[in-house]
């Protein structure tokens, strides 16, 4: 009792209504921006099958546990960041520290709120994903599959496979047998192939999504300009495969739950790239909440950056920091995939590394120390003066004597003055050339840019410039 007695109950709770409110904010920015980027695929997808409202908004919802796998950490991040950057901005963590309350203490509920939302997207990660990528498949099958047996259809061209153009004489309503049946394949080359066959049958697999097509006693006609081809066959297999909205093609890893991709890795004894994916895909799952936590933790002291009168220059620091940890987590992923390191390694140095930065960032903002050091300036600084100073006292150097060259070039050319106009009287309706005495006469206020320009509209040349134009000609 006297340990619950001595927690600040009042004062974590303070917190963490402080945190919540732009962590939920941030939440629904980020979903929304992911929502418009699926958006389109599925509006295609939705369109082309023409399904209703229902089966497109269980479509999407399938696909939000792989969303907020990936908006839950910048959002919690983004919340912690932003929530203590107020505090700071308005000295209330300046009057905690002036109350001897030290920066240990305000991080129970920080780390609290962190574990929460880690194990919310370890759920999301570990149960949800599999679930909904496996639901998704089997809605999306069922869809298509309707699609193609409505738009299949006799003495009709049916266009529901996309590139591929069947025609069907008669179907057999008992057993569904296709007989004259005509098909066009147009994937992938510019001649289409022509199957014709005697009778044919549609046979389609929910697991691996693929509708075949099986055709019986016909011939295969290939129009090529050298050299055309026609074969004749008793069966012949084409292989359709059912593309998800999102993904392009159909991932069997993805609807696995982890003790199946664990079993599906064990499978190969030696190390092959079908082990690794498994394998990568197993610790991708683990690898991101726990990385949701050491983001979360690190928000916290990028929030204390701002103060009275700074600007809350921790929200573009966390925003780069973010986007780099998911480029060396991608990166990790590849080199796992790749077999370049080992899978466990190159999955979880992101992590590793993203620890170290927020134990010595915490404990640089405790001390009242900044984040970078002096030592770490000056070893920035010799690195910079090493390699990048000479580089861009080069560069500097260069554009000057570019600049100075343009000049002088610019400088030897003789300047040539533009052209004076040919002044008009409005009164008399008479021009005059600039050498003309009566150039600036007070009712020449009109001008024109050659005599053959002023003849046209009306005025003529007065006797002396008369004479100077008969001289010119």
């Amino acid at each position: 009792m006297k340990l619950f007695s001595r927690i600040p109950f009042l004062l974590y709770s303070y917190l963490t209504t402080e945190m919540l409110a732009p962590f939920f904010a941030s939440f629904i920015i980020m979903n929304g921006v992911f929502f418009l980027v699926k958006l389109i695929p599925f509006l295609n997808f939705a369109l082309e099958l023409n399904i209703g409202s229902a089966d497109f908004i269980r479509l999407f919802s399938y696909m939000l546990p792989n969303m907020l796998l990936y908006t839950i950490p910048m959002s919690s991040m983004m919340g912690i960041i932003i929530g203590f950057s107020r505090l700071s901005n308005d000295a209330e963590i300046l009057a905690l520290k002036a109350s001897g309350v030290s920066m240990y203490k305000i991080l129970p509920p920080v780390f609290a709120l962190a574990v929460v939302i880690a194990l919310a997207t370890s759920y999301f990660s570990t149960k949800l994903i599999p679930v909904s990528e496996t639901a998704m498949q089997q809605l999306t099958y069922h869809l298509m599959k309707e699609k193609v047996d409505k738009g299949i259809k006799e003495y009709q061209f049916t266009e529901a496979l996309g590139d591929l153009v069947i025609h069907v004489g008669q179907i057999d309503k008992v057993t569904g047998e296709w007989k004259n049946v005509w098909v066009s394949d147009m994937r992938g080359q510019t001649n289409p192939t022509i199957t014709m066959a005697s009778t044919g049958r549609m046979i389609s697999d929910m697991k691996q999504m693929n509708v075949t097509i099986i055709l019986n006693n016909g011939s295969l006609h290939r129009p090529d300009d050298k050299d055309a081809q026609i074969v004749r066959f008793a069966k012949y297999i084409i292989n359709v495969p059912l593309q998800l909205p999102s993904q392009g093609s159909s991932s069997n890893r993805s609807t696995l739950s982890m003790t199946e991709l664990k079993a599906a890795a064990d499978k190969y004894t030696k190390d092959t790239k079908r082990k690794r994916v498994m394998l990568v895909e197993y610790h991708k799952r683990l690898v991101l909440p726990v990385g949701c936590l050491i983001l979360t933790v690190l928000g916290l002291p990028l929030g204390l950056l701002a103060g009275p009168g700074k600007k809350a220059i921790g929200i573009p620091i966390g925003l780069a920091v973010f986007i780099f940890y998911y480029v060396f987590f991608t990166a990790g992923k590849t080199i796992g995939t790749d077999g370049v390191a080992p899978v466990v390694l190159a999955m979880w140095l992101p992590n590793v590394v993203f620890l170290l930065m927020a134990v010595y960032c915490i404990r640089r903002v405790t001390h009242e120390k900044p984040l970078v050091s002096e030592k770490i300036k000056h070893l920035f600084r010799e690195v910079y003066s090493i390699t990048f100073r000479p580089l861009t006292s080069a560069m500097v150097k260069l554009t000057h004597a570019v600049r100075k060259m343009l000049i002088g070039k610019k400088r030897l050319q003789p300047a040539t003055p533009a052209p004076l106009a040919i002044k008009g009287d409005v009164k008399s309706k008479i021009f005059h050339l600039p050498q003309c005495e009566q150039y600036n006469c007070q009712n020449c206020s009109i001008e024109f840019k050659d005599a053959e320009f002023a003849r046209n509209s009306g005025f003529s040349p007065c006797e002396y410039c008369r004479t100077l134009l008969k001289e010119k000609e």
